[in-house]
C-alpha cells in the first residue's frame, strides 16, 4: 500500500496489535492471579495480585516491539490506554474467576 511506511505497521494494524496484546495480557494475568493466589476469600484481598497486573504491563512492551510496533513512539495516551485495557480485562477475567471459585 502506498501509505504504510516501510518500517513499521499501518496505523490499522498497529493499533489491533497493541489492544490485543492488552486484552491477552489481562486475561493471562488473571489466569496466573488465579493459579497463584487461588480463588478464595484470602486471595480476593491479596495485594499481590497487583503486582501480577503491573508485571503484565510492563512485560508486553518488549513483545510489542518484538512484533514490529515502534513503542518509542507511544505517548501519555498510548501508555495509558495499554495500562487501562489490561487492568480492565484482569479485573473482569478474575471477577468471574472468583466468583465462580465461591461456594454458597
Amino acid at each position: 500500500m502506498a501509505t504504510e511506511t516501510a518500517s513499521g505497521l499501518s496505523d490499522h494494524a498497529r493499533g489491533v496489535t497493541v489492544t490485543t496484546a492488552a486484552c491477552l495480557a489481562g486475561i493471562l494475568a488473571a489466569l496466573v492471579s488465579a493459579t497463584v493466589l487461588g480463588v478464595g476469600i484470602d486471595a480476593a484481598t491479596s495485594q499481590l495480585q497487583f503486582a501480577v497486573v503491573l508485571a503484565a504491563m510492563f512485560v508486553q512492551y518488549p513483545l510489542l516491539k518484538l512484533v514490529g510496533v515502534a513503542v518509542e513512539e507511544f505517548g501519555v495516551k498510548d501508555n495509558l490506554y495499554v495500562g487501562f485495557m489490561t487492568f480492565s480485562l484482569w479485573f473482569i477475567t478474575y471477577g468471574i474467576l472468583l466468583s465462580a471459585g465461591i461456594s454458597a
